[in-house]
């Protein structure tokens, strides 16, 4: 049975004409089910370019897997498992790296990455649903294509499950390096070479330093602060943009089906999108940079921004946009166990708990949501909430009872995350309603309890909500004058993505506005 549909095929065969060189694939295979469907999936890959050859002698002790040579096997990628799901464009991409054909990445980060001298063997365990993980494998993948001293093998986790009992692989991505732990989460190919390479950050904050004046200066690549670039850059003022990653939270979301006109996408597209746009304009981009001051404006009005890497930006106007993260539970154990069964991302961790105990805490829509998910995966499910009732829609919940390995917990408080040192046991929650104390034994717990301003580091600098939000005012302007804000940072209510560009947009305009009222 083809692995892939016509569609697909049209597809890929119209990529594959780009291969510069000739590529093999080395398959790895047992007797197993799937390995007969990978087999079906190389032969139909090889079958679309007269440049792709396959074999199926392949000696890797992981089976199902295959790998992707080119010169002699200077330039290589490696799949443990089937690279569907939000794998399949890693897949595509590896098949075009390791063909010749040129990643569309910085010169500057290519450059290093041809550079790295040593012995840089990595592994990336990812889950099929999981919509960080492909940034992670295609980054490797690139380096494992340009440089013969890299070596990246991207494994599915959900199939080769005593792997990840043994390493104790509990969320994904995880990648290591030599067999030992590198990162954990979204990494893209700047960060992972400003792991390795470590004067990559004192020669950003060096050119960073050097930077002229902004008219807009926007801090933080969500939606907000990419909306609030293109409205500033289309005014034709020197506009940059600043921010720890481009894309900001929309990066962790899986299903977009609110964005108003695209009834469905997903998180890391419309950031891939959102950025694209930006730079179709003239706007500097200053990426994986954390601000952690704002300073007064000068005698010169010129506000000034100071960065974690010790560089300074200084505008006109700045337009704050760092948006908010999940909200933690702040108890006992939680960072103890995170990531070894503490997690925020079901769509990304719930595969690797497949068959297990697991909790989510928190009855909201995200709440609900990830307990729907995890309860077509896990053995079971604890949905705890701290309210007497849930919060989620009426359709959500319906569909929550509707399922026979769910529990719904309500009038609790989640008091303590227990384990065994390695991994995540069980949890303790008191019944707000009698005080009694009860033990859920577990080795998964999800949390989903709102957001958090990523507001700290301007404690002092702008007045800000007793809940930390940023206080603004009906054209965006904080109380700091010239300086505005933007999205879920802020005090808008509703923090959702439409909501945010559109306070973006509307943060830019005051923002020209004030430039030409106040002759700054």
């Amino acid at each position: 049975m083809p692995v892939l549909d016509q569609a697909t095929t049209a597809q890929l065969k119209a990529y594959l004409g780009n291969l510069r060189r000739p590529i093999e694939l080395v398959a790895s295979l047992d007797d197993s089910a799937k390995s007969a469907e990978l087999r079906n999936m190389v032969e139909e890959i090889a079958a679309q370019s007269d440049q792709v050859s396959a074999r199926f002698d392949g000696d890797d002790a992981r089976r199902p897997s295959f790998a992707i040579r080119a010169d002699g096997g200077k330039a290589e990628a490696v799949f443990a498992g089937l690279p569907m799901g939000h794998e399949f464009t890693s897949l595509i991409l590896a098949l075009l790296h390791v063909g010749g054909h040129p990643p569309k990445e910085d010169a500057d980060i290519l450059a290093s990455v041809r550079a790295l001298d040593g012995d840089f063997h990595f592994e990336t365990f990812f889950s099929l649903s999981c919509q960080n993980c492909p940034d992670v494998v295609q980054a490797l993948n690139i380096m494992a294509a340009l440089n013969p001293n890299v070596h990246h093998v991207a494994i599915d986790g959900a199939l080769f499950q005593d792997e990840v009992e043994r390493r104790k692989v509990m969320a994904v991505p995880m990648v290591f390096l030599n067999g030992e732990p590198f990162g954990q989460g979204r990494m893209d190919l700047a960060q992972i070479m400003a792991k390795l390479d470590t004067g990559a950050v004192a020669r950003a904050a060096e050119k960073i330093a050097a930077k002229e004046p902004f008219d807009v200066l926007v801090v933080g690549g969500g939606p907000a602060g990419a909306a609030a670039a293109i409205y500033a850059a289309r005014k034709g003022i020197r506009t940059g943009v600043v921010a720890e990653r481009f894309g900001g939270q929309v990066l962790d979301t899986m299903a977009i089906e609110n964005f108003i006109s695209v009834p469905h996408t997903e998180g890391p597209k419309l950031a891939a999108h959102l950025e694209q746009h930006v730079k179709d304009y003239d706007v500097d981009i200053m990426n994986l940079q954390d601000a952690v001051e704002l300073l007064p404006a000068s005698e010169g009005g010129l506000h000034e921004i100071r960065l974690a890497s010790g560089a300074s930006l200084k505008a006109k106007t700045v337009i704050l946009s760092t948006g908010a993260r999940w909200r933690q539970m702040g108890v006992p154990g939680e960072d103890e166990y995170r990531n070894k069964g503490v997690a925020y991302c079901p769509h990304c961790d719930g595969p690797l708990f497949k068959g297990k105990r697991t909790a989510v805490i928190g009855g909201g829509n995200s709440g609900v949501e990830a307990a729907i998910d995890l309860a077509g995966i896990t053995a079971h499910v604890t949905l705890i909430e701290f309210d007497s009732q849930l919060r989620a829609d009426a359709v959500l919940q319906t569909k929550l009872r509707s399922l026979p390995n769910v529990t719904i917990v309500t009038s609790a408080l989640t008091t303590e995350v227990l384990g065994d040192g390695e991994k995540v046991t069980g949890l303790r929650y008191r019944d707000r309603t009698t005080e009694d104390e009860h033990l859920v034994e577990l080795e998964g717990i999800f949390v989903q309890i709102g957001l958090v301003p990523n507001s700290e580091w301007l404690d002092g600098a702008v007045a800000r909500s007793n809940r930390g939000e940023i206080e603004i005012d009906a054209r965006g302007a904080t109380s700091v004058p010239g300086v505005f804000a933007a999205g879920d940072v802020t005090t808008v209510p509703y923090k959702q993505i439409v909501i945010a560009m559109g306070e973006g947009s509307k943060a830019a305009l005051s923002a020209f506005d004030y430039l030409i009222r106040s002759g700054v």
